[in-house]
């Protein structure tokens, strides 16, 4: 999919800052894609941009109206029924990230297609797949890997995209969740995607490309969690990653959701990463730490840094905190 921008991004009613994280995450990331933000009565948060209603967004080139919340069970409500239907009155596209699909609610999709505007579902994978082959591909990829679920895979992926582009490197973020298709623009949810097509589907995201050439391809789930291990492993034979990265929470307890499920041992998690990936990749390595280090105060924080990175040997870094600088040094550019 590829969606056009700049966007208008929809707020809704939020009364919780995690309600918005799509949109905050398109904000942060792709600043010079975001015309403002739009919200209903009662909303309590604001991303800083400029608040359009509808018919000033179109006025200043607005394209796509982004849906960009996430709430519990991922339902469009119905208090943003006419919000939707006004912006593709007007003119807009309109994208989602959300589980229910936009083509699915009557109204929206009667009203798009009279009109023949584009209604993006971006959490639902559609097209023609193929399957992997594990054929060598030219080029390098990064991948980010987890010891859990939601521990900073996208927000690394993205930091490592952006350290390279300002050191002038020919380099490609690859989306494979719904926030960063957003962000980017394009890519797939991976999570969406038949099980037999999962890797054919990162192979496509991240084809040959020029020896000097880097995609970054965000990663999902991890290897270690009973819950989406099998998307975790599709995404690394796809990849054929020349670099990993291990992201990791500190201080998480159990894996996300299963507190019967102890995280592993961060050793065993690179260990087995790198033996999945080699499949497809077996000259794979292993190149840094990003840390997700929010309940350390600066200085806990870099210590316990600095001595992952001495037993590991390779740089390891709060991506929020340190930057990734460390971490590209190492690379082989």
């Amino acid at each position: 999919m590829n969606i056009q921008h700049p966007y208008l991004l929809f707020l809704g009613d939020a009364t919780d800052p995690l309600a918005v994280k799509t949109s905050r995450g398109i904000a942060q990331w792709r600043p010079e894609k975001c015309l403002g933000e739009n919200t209903l009565p009662g909303c309590e948060i604001s991303l800083g941009l400029t608040n359009l209603s509808i018919e000033e967004a179109v006025e200043k080139g607005a394209k796509t109206f982004v849906v960009g919340l996430a709430n519990r069970g991922g339902k469009i409500s119905q208090s943003w029924l006419t919000t939707i239907l006004k912006a593709l009155e007007h003119g807009l596209d309109v994208a989602s990230g959300l589980h229910q699909r936009l083509a699915d609610i009557p109204e929206i999709h009667e009203k798009a297609k009279a009109l023949g505007r584009q209604l993006f579902d971006v959490r639902h994978a559609t097209g023609d797949f193929t399957v992997g082959t594990g054929e060598q591909r030219t080029g390098n990829r990064i991948l980010t890997v987890g010891s859990d679920c939601s521990v900073g895979k996208m927000y690394t992926s993205l930091a490592l995209e952006g350290e390279l582009a300002s050191r002038g490197v020919d380099v490609s973020f690859c989306a494979t969740g719904q926030t960063g298709i957003l962000i980017s623009g394009s890519g797939i949810s991976i999570d969406a995607v038949v099980a037999d097509f999962i890797s054919g589907v990162v192979e496509d995201l991240a084809p040959s490309k020029a020896a000097n050439h880097w995609h970054v391809i965000e990663g999902q789930g991890s290897l270690f969690h009973p819950s989406y291990a099998g998307v975790s492993l599709g995404l690394l034979h796809g990849a054929q990653p020349t670099v990993l990265i291990l992201c990791h929470e500190v201080g998480r307890k159990h894996m996300r959701g299963l507190p019967h499920q102890a995280l592993p041992d961060l050793a065993q998690c690179i260990k087995t990463n790198l033996e999945a990936a080699r499949l497809t990749s077996p000259d794979v390595k292993f190149g840094g730490i990003s840390l997700n280090s929010s309940i350390l105060d600066q200085a806990a924080a870099l210590a316990y840094c600095e001595d992952l990175a001495v037993q590991f040997g390779v740089p390891c870094v709060d991506p929020l905190r340190h930057g990734v600088g460390a971490i590209i040094d190492r690379l082989s550019l």
